[in-house]
């Protein structure tokens, strides 16, 4: 997987998923619907083949998807 197959919004969960915020969290910083979040996390987990925040964590930062800054 290459970051081209992740979407901008993808990219963008998982940087905040990197940091540590909550799914509330992230909801709130992209005016969505947690249940929405809840939604785009599986499809990212999907993605990246993996079945929990940490290891999607792991992965994106591995993989060069997103930065620790």
């Amino acid at each position: 997987m290459t970051r081209g197959e992740l979407t901008p919004r993808e990219t963008d969960l998982l940087q905040q998923l990197v940091h540590g915020r909550s799914n509330k969290e992230i909801a709130a910083h992209l005016n969505l619907a947690e249940e929405t979040i809840k939604a785009y996390m599986k499809g990212l987990f999907a993605k990246l083949g993996v079945v929990d925040r940490t290891q999607a964590a792991i992965r994106g930062l591995q993989r060069g998807f997103v930065h620790l800054d």
